[in-house]
């Protein structure tokens, strides 16, 4: 059997856990740099550290090398020893006696019990033996090199130390950096007034840290770094700030100022969950074609490459001047540690004119479209194409403008009833769009109001979908309706992600399911849901 080189158990960065030891040195690093940290800052330095302790640990196993079974020494009954060979299992030697074979000069012979009871037998006094070579250190193994580690087991061991992190009340976070309670420059409520004023006089921002410790009076004798971190810490914890900025950037804005949609959903965006069964759908749902994007449903997306992706416009984000943003979509726009709110830039692809952008995260969605789709003659329909900046924190944006051509294109109207009606008429379109999304909305302000009342009245989805897939059905010879039209339709009065929409069609007597997407309303009798 060979002999285990020193080095680490094979799953010890894969069962790592955090102990006392290491807390403590993590709070003392802090306090010693006097500059706040990240939690993958804090995994690297942590990392180097225990490699250092373990190293000093191995050492210290090469070092009592008299417990080190080697078949050239003698031992005596009831020594203890480690066996590199049995994964440095310790063993007690029970008895000795003369080893026999003709081949080798003479030897002993030790019986030895392990603790799970395992009882082995050992040559001992052979000098002639491999074994007897001392056990050097693996330096090669690559579970002891930091730069290994963090690539292969990095994100894992943020993981489990910032769950450690979160619960020591000793420690403070501000835009994911770390720092001691302890050391935290005392902030008042005059210079957050100040700080309030600030803000105002800039419209209510963005502003970055440092401008506002510009103006504000405070330590000069403190590491600046430690009095910015104090400062961050103080503003998060007061309800009138906001901090905004993409992750690795923070930014503070007041709160009162900020957009109104910004704040809480507009209505056009407000989804009241209607109970089905996904599993049911999906197969139909796999069959929407396009560029769908619908944050209420996380399997809803368009393709997207590495620098851009296309999103057909939905009409309650295009009412509200939105984009959804899903799943994959998310890597599109700026991010934060913690904010639940990021203001960042946009840049129309091409006239390079900048304007304010807002990512909602904790609602799916990104606000500040509205003037820049009507200077763009976008409708319900159109394709937006989004591509990442080289610029950290803006996102450019492309409607494809061109010069208008007369098409026809399903149009959604209100009634002298005060209903929605669609016709096929001819508009000037100037941006590309998915025919089947495609819907143009001549009077918003009067589909605002139909939009009210069928939100006011209560009016179920099942009713909805009904009276648009009547309206619709009159737009084909056949009665024929296509459940990717329908969804965009319902979107007209009723905010809905497409899988409740098509589920109500499978389980409705008044919707035949053709194959594929196509349906046929046959309940002639009504014409209301």
């Amino acid at each position: 059997m060979g002999i285990t080189p020193l080095t680490l158990k094979p799953d010890y960065w894969k069962n790592f856990e955090i102990t006392e030891e290491d807390l403590q040195f993590i709070y003392n690093h802090l306090l010693e740099l006097e500059t706040p940290l990240t939690a993958e800052e804090l995994v690297e330095t942590l990392v180097i550290e225990r490699i250092r302790r373990e190293k000093d640990n191995l050492l210290q196993q090469q070092n009592h090398s008299n417990q080190i079974y080697r078949p050239g020494e003698p031992y005596q009954i009831g020594q203890q020893l480690l066996f590199p060979a049995f994964n440095w299992k310790r063993g007690r030697v029970l008895s000795i006696r003369e080893g026999n074979n003709p081949e080798i000069s003479s030897f002993k012979v030790i019986e030895v019990e392990f603790e799970n009871g395992e009882r082995h037998l050992f040559a001992s006094e052979l000098p002639d033996h491999k074994l007897n070579t001392p056990i050097e250190i693996s330096l090669d193994d690559p579970e002891l090199d930091p730069k290994y580690v963090l690539k292969s087991h990095g994100q894992q061991l943020i993981k489990v130390l910032t769950q450690h992190l979160e619960g020591n009340p000793e420690l403070v976070k501000i835009a994911g950096r770390w720092f001691p309670r302890a050391l935290l420059v005392d902030i008042n409520m005059g210079h957050l007034n100040l700080a309030e004023a600030i803000l105002e006089v800039a419209n209510g921002g963005p502003l970055p840290t440092h401008e506002l410790m510009e103006q504000l009076d405070l330590p000069q004798d403190v590491n600046p770094k430690l009095t910015e971190f104090s400062l961050n810490l103080a503003l998060q914890n007061d309800e009138r700030f906001d901090e905004v900025g993409p992750a690795g950037k923070i930014l503070w804005y007041l709160r009162r100022l900020e957009p109104e949609f910004v704040k809480q959903p507009p209505p056009q965006l407000t989804y009241t969950p209607y109970p089905y069964q996904p599993e049911k759908v999906a197969g139909l749902l796999a069959q929407f074609e396009g560029h769908i994007a619908d944050e209420l449903d996380q399997c809803i997306a368009p393709p997207a490459t590495n620098d851009e992706v296309t999103i057909t416009l939905l009409y309650p984000h295009f009412r509200v001047g939105a984009l959804p943003v899903c799943g994959d979509l998310y890597r599109f726009f700026p991010t934060a540690y913690e904010s639940p709110r990021v203001r960042f830039t946009f840049v129309d692809a091409e006239t390079r004119a900048q304007f304010e952008g807002w990512v909602v995260r904790e609602h799916g969605y990104v606000l500040g479209l509205r003037e820049w789709f009507l200077k763009n003659e976008c409708f319900p329909g159109s394709l937006i194409t989004i591509r990442k900046s080289e610029v950290p924190g803006e996102v450019i944006v492309s409607s494809g403008h061109r010069r208008p051509t007369r098409e026809w294109l399903r149009t959604a109207m209100v009634g002298s009833d005060g209903g929605i009606v669609f016709a096929m008429l001819k508009h000037n379109i100037s941006t590309p769009y998915d025919e089947r999304m495609a819907i143009v909305v001549p009077d918003q302000e009067a589909l605002d109001k139909v939009w009210e009342q069928s939100n006011s009245r209560n009016r179920s989805l099942p009713q909805i979908v009904k009276k648009v897939m009547f309206e619709l059905a009159k737009l084909s010879p056949q009665g024929h309706v296509h459940a990717q039209e329908l969804y965009a339709a319902v979107n007209i009065i009723r905010r809905s992600p497409p899988g409740p929409i098509v589920s109500i069609l499978l389980e409705s007597e008044w919707a035949q399911h053709l194959g594929d997407l196509y349906f046929r309303f046959h309940d002639s009798n009504s014409t209301e849901g």
